[in-house]
């Protein structure tokens, strides 16, 4: 299994919608313990050991693609490839502007929604055939354009709603990992 978040590598973005992905793996890593990561593929790496609903342990892969968010699939691909990984037993954590602030969606497959490190992925992997943890991030108000929205630096109540849905979120994971995704 492949928990991978999107997000984009550099610290100017480390604080904003856009690494909502990437803020829900540190989370996950943190609570488990995980200390080490390692460059692998074009991305960041780490790995963890989960127990099932079954009570069965399995490795479990979190990944932060350190390619930036529009070309993700690249990365997680290699990945996939490297680690014998079949598209299903990959669960991609992005942000999404179509989902209210603070609200948090699992499913597997489904559309891209114009998100273009969903389209990368699915383009890379060959199939939109993969599980999706949806952040909400809400809409630009106004005529703010969307990149600049994703973009911007988060700071006050944004910043401390947006650490809320990311430990939301890797609640949701945990589940994800321990029930599947339906």
């Amino acid at each position: 299994m492949i928990v991978c978040g999107l997000g984009n590598p550099d610290d100017d973005y480390a604080r904003t919608r856009h690494n909502a992905g990437f803020a829900t793996v540190d989370l996950l890593a943190e609570r488990h313990g995980v200390r080490y990561w390692k460059s692998e593929a074009g991305a960041q790496t780490a790995t963890l050991t989960w127990r099932d609903a079954d009570g069965e342990k399995r490795e479990v892969l979190l990944a932060k693609p350190m390619s930036y968010m529009n070309t993700s699939g690249g990365p997680l691909s290699k990945l996939a490839r490297a680690h014998h990984v079949q598209p299903a037993e990959i669960l991609v954590i992005h942000d999404e502007i179509d989902l209210a602030a603070g609200e948090i969606q699992l499913r597997m497959g489904g559309g891209l929604n114009a998100h273009n490190g969903l389209r990368s992925i699915a383009d890379k992997l060959g199939t939109r055939d993969f599980a999706r943890l949806r952040f909400g991030v809400g809409r630009p108000p106004g005529k703010m354009n969307v990149a600049d929205y994703v973009l911007r630096e988060l700071k006050g109540n944004f910043l401390t709603d947006f650490e809320v849905t990311a430990q939301d979120a890797a609640d949701a994971a945990e589940r994800a990992l321990t029930q599947g995704v339906k």
